[in-house]
């Protein structure tokens, strides 16, 4: 299946015809950096809303550390990678998800480059979160619990080519020079998706897209 194939009214549909554990429905949708987890996730929202099923996302990237901890921890650096996220935090945060009315949560301010607490809130209202970010099925101990939260899983697939066209054009865009960018993009963004793959966890019934001409996340 490739995501120009999946219509968004197909997906909903999958997502809308799922078993659910919960009161609330919760989707995973996880991938690489930049491949396209943002833009598929607001996508979707909007259709499932719009079929009558009010949704809301909520990025992982709320739950990164804070940077002085990342430099005591000297992981400044790699920052996005799989020890710089409150992982514990978030998986507290799924489990309340599923039956409380009202669930308050983190969000990460990008022009600041910092973390916000109780600056996201999902409403009493809302039938179904989707829940998007790099390691939503990762296999490690720590990241592991994650999975029995999810009613949906879905993964975004992207050739390691076309991710690193993505993160250079990324950080061009962010006004770095083409060695800056070169360098962010190879020293840390493509590690972490290095290692996305190399801890893939696929759990039953997940739905695999591949993402050749989507836009970046």
């Amino acid at each position: 299946m490739t995501l120009e194939d999946a219509k968004l009214e197909v997906l909903a549909g999958k997502i809308l015809s799922a078993p659910r554990a919960h009161r609330r429905r919760l989707v995973a949708l996880a991938g690489a950096p930049a491949s396209g987890k943002s833009t598929l996730a607001d996508s979707l929202a909007v259709a499932l809303t719009h079929a009558g099923c009010l949704t809301q996302v909520i990025p992982m990237d709320g739950f990164h550390l804070d940077n002085r901890i990342l430099s005591q921890r000297g992981i400044l650096d790699r920052k996005g990678a799989p020890e710089s996220f409150d992982t514990a935090g978030l998986v507290q945060l799924c489990k309340r998800l599923g039956d409380e009315d009202e669930v308050v949560f983190p969000v990460f301010d990008r022009s600041r480059d910092i973390a916000i607490a109780g600056a996201g809130l999902v409403t009493a209202q809302s039938d179904t979160i989707i829940v998007e970010g790099n390691y939503l099925l990762f296999d490690t101990a720590v990241w592991r619990p994650l999975v029995q939260y999810w009613d949906v899983a879905i993964r975004l697939d992207v050739s390691r080519i076309e991710l690193r066209q993505r993160l250079i054009r990324r950080w061009l865009d962010h006004g770095q020079t083409m060695p800056e960018a070169v360098a962010r993009a190879e020293g840390n963004d493509l590690q972490n998706a290095d290692t996305i793959e190399r801890y893939r966890l696929d759990v039953p019934g997940q739905i695999v897209l591949r993402n050749s001409q989507g836009k970046e996340d």
